[in-house]
């Protein structure tokens, strides 16, 4: 009798174990989804788009094992209007926050209560959701705070100026100040991004059990040139002759609030900041198959525009735009066209390279056709997810549309191979064909004429007038109406 007791209750026990397993399956059935997006980082900074001069071999893996984007473009040519891009889904003539406009005394303008964000719209389906990194949409305890945006947790910095310093007196968790008393004074003790990096890690494995969505806009590569000295010692002496900058010193005005640091070795410096963050994306697939949810995870890694010429930084020095003209702040192709890798074990073929164009506003609508919701209202974005899981049915944009609020302003549009850009002030309006000239060097406007008239029209009817973000173009392309 005992015996038939002790057998019935190992089988209890072996029914309940099982069925805790298979419900926890159920529960985290729906993918989880992380998305890195490196900061100024060029087409050409990572070994796989061909990088010579340092290597990337945990990127490079991730796209051997996933798929590779030659044609995929960031929201805009500088951050806060590229973030708020990926975030909505909507080009910079339609979304929130257009341009790098500050708030007082940290942040950056807020994108408002009413945007639905990627963050949201996963959270309303059940997804825990963190970001971690550089915000830039919303100072502290407005409503565009990333707690009040879809994030239930955030830890980094909310203010881009604040991002420029890679030892800051201070970071945030939600909405608390975490202060970093190691670097008080001219300590250059606790780094940034590693603090960064250890709370993104520990964010996935106390998910591990739950769908998650995790944002990572990591602060590297952008200026500030300055690594630890544990990092920068590998590559010391061997990009000569090296590159200095002067930067401000610790009784300097603007040091720890915006202003860059003095750094002698700028090329040993940005070989050792990409390599760093080479490994941080290393350590995420470490993590993911440690805990065995890397076949259960979508990994995207892009850039949210072209290489920066800030602080000592020698962006021709290590063709960080590659094949492409321009840098940050350019609304040609170096400025604007950059990596893009997607791995999703099982999912997408491993090895594969894509020349569909996409863009930032491409994501929010890729994640709802694969998490399998509807796809928000009013957004620009097509989903790419046909793309990445093989299929031949890939819907494609009618056109592409960006605008610089800087430097006079500038506008751009692509529609096939045709690229054209504006530059408002003196309405220097200027044509090119990508397919045999994606350098953007033979400016073909007075031979293509009407091809200048139709992308004019979709400059004028690609965007929405803001307050906030004014632009004055509109006697420049009426001019051919």
């Amino acid at each position: 009798m005992k015996l038939k007791y002790s057998a019935y209750l190992l089988f209890v026990t072996v029914f309940l174990f099982y069925s805790c397993i298979t419900q926890k399956k159920k529960e985290n059935s729906k993918p989880n989804i992380i998305y890195i997006l490196a900061d100024d980082l060029g087409y050409g900074d990572l070994s796989c788009y061909g990088q010579k001069l340092f290597s990337t071999p945990n990127i490079d893996k991730m796209a051997s094992e996933g798929m590779l984007f030659t044609q995929h473009y960031a929201g805009a040519t500088v951050c806060a209007p590229s973030r708020s891009s990926l975030m909505t889904g909507q080009t910079t003539g339609h979304t929130p926050v257009r341009g790098n406009k500050a708030a007082k005394p940290e942040g950056q303008w807020p994108i408002p209560d009413s945007t639905f964000t990627i963050a949201e719209m996963l959270k309303k389906e059940g997804y825990v959701t963190g970001a971690f990194g550089k915000w830039g949409l919303g100072y502290p305890g407005s409503k565009g705070d990333p707690n009040m945006q879809g994030f239930d947790e955030f830890y980094g910095y909310n203010c881009q100026r604040k991002a420029h310093n890679y030892y800051p007196a201070y970071l945030w968790h939600n909405q608390n100040k975490v202060i970093l008393n190691e670097n008080n004074g001219d300590k250059l003790i606790k780094y940034a991004p590693e603090l960064i990096h250890h709370e993104a890690l520990q964010f996935i494995e106390q998910n591990r059990n739950k769908p998650f969505f995790m944002y990572y806009p990591n602060i590297i590569p952008h200026a500030e040139l300055l690594p630890p000295e544990t990092l920068i010692k590998k590559f010391r002496g061997k990009f000569l002759p090296e590159k200095s900058f002067d930067g401000t010193e610790p009784d300097e005005k603007g040091f720890r609030d915006g202003s860059y640091g003095t750094q002698p070795e700028g090329h040993a410096a940005f070989a050792a900041m990409v390599t760093l963050l080479d490994k941080q994306v290393g350590d995420i697939f470490t993590k993911l198959k440690e805990l065995g949810i890397d076949d259960n995870t979508l990994v995207i890694f892009s850039s949210d525009n072209g290489p920066h010429l800030e602080a000592g930084a020698d962006p021709d020095y290590f063709d960080s735009n590659g094949p492409l003209r321009g840098y940050k702040r350019d609304l040609y192709e170096g400025g604007i066209r950059e990596p893009m890798i997607a791995w999703y074990p099982g999912k997408i073929k491993a090895g594969t390279t894509s020349d569909h164009v996409s863009a930032f506003w491409d994501v929010m609508p890729t994640i709802a056709e694969l998490v399998e919701i509807e796809t928000p209202k009013n957004i620009d974005g097509i989903s790419f997810l046909p793309t990445l899981l093989g299929q031949k049915e890939q819907q494609q944009h009618d056109f592409l549309y960006w605008e610089f609020h800087e430097r006079g302003g500038t506008q751009a549009v692509r529609k096939g191979d045709w690229k054209a850009v504006l530059f408002v002030e003196n309405g220097q309006f200027e044509l090119y064909n990508l397919s045999n000239d994606k350098e953007e060097r033979n400016n073909v406007a007075k031979d293509f004429p009407e091809v200048v008239g139709e992308l004019k029209r979709l400059m004028r009817e690609a965007r929405i007038s803001s307050k906030t973000f004014p632009f004055l173009s509109e006697e420049i392309l009426n001019e051919d109406k």
